[in-house]
């Protein structure tokens, strides 16, 4: 009996959300309703507040349930299979996240992507960063530029392919790399070809 009610619940959730993703590709967020959202898939709106605090909440919970709680690290063999994988979710689903990201105030959906990717983002950059020497202080950089990238890439009118957006991050992580060693008066393989 428990778990039909479960599958019953999901069911709702799920039905919920696809709805407010389809409301949210045509209208700005601050003017649905919960009252059109339960109307429109046909659920109550003491259901909706029995499985939701309100429209931000459920925001949230598809955050929440298609991506994060769907993320093992332990899936991918480096970080930058993570982030492949990542940007190919975001893009998949970039008319939602596009309107998510502008809702503002309180209920920010911002802050809580952030908060809940940080720690994600942190995990891979270990992998990649060797040295000790002020490693925190390289996490927090990196995750925080990342996390600004990817935001300014949803939010654009026309967003780069994820293979694209990534192939120029890769690029300029190579070119200042390369800029960054010459100072540093080190020798580079492109250097040396030049040379």
């Amino acid at each position: 009996m428990g778990g039909g009610y479960l599958a019953d619940s999901n069911t709702t959730k799920r039905m919920l959300a696809q709805t407010l993703k389809q409301q949210m590709a045509h209208m700005p967020f601050s003017k649905i309703r919960v009252s059109e959202i339960c109307a429109a898939c046909g659920v109550s709106r003491k259901s909706f507040y029995y499985h939701f605090r309100d429209k931000y909440d459920l925001v949230d919970w598809i955050f929440r349930s298609e991506f994060i709680s769907k993320v093992r690290p332990d899936r991918y063999e480096n970080a930058w299979a993570f982030l492949e994988d990542i940007c190919a979710y975001f893009y998949r689903e970039r008319v939602f996240y596009s309107a998510a990201i502008k809702i503002y105030g309180q209920n920010s959906f911002l802050e809580s992507f952030s908060e809940a990717m940080e720690p994600f983002m942190q995990n891979f950059l270990r992998q990649i960063i060797c040295s000790a020497h002020n490693s925190e202080f390289a996490q927090n950089f990196l995750t925080d530029a990342f996390l600004c990238s990817l935001v300014r890439w949803l939010r654009g009118p026309d967003i780069l392919p994820p293979e694209r957006y990534l192939d120029h991050l890769r690029q300029l992580l190579v070119d200042l790399s390369h800029h960054i060693l010459f100072l540093e008066g080190i020798d580079t393989p492109s250097k040396k070809e030049n040379a």
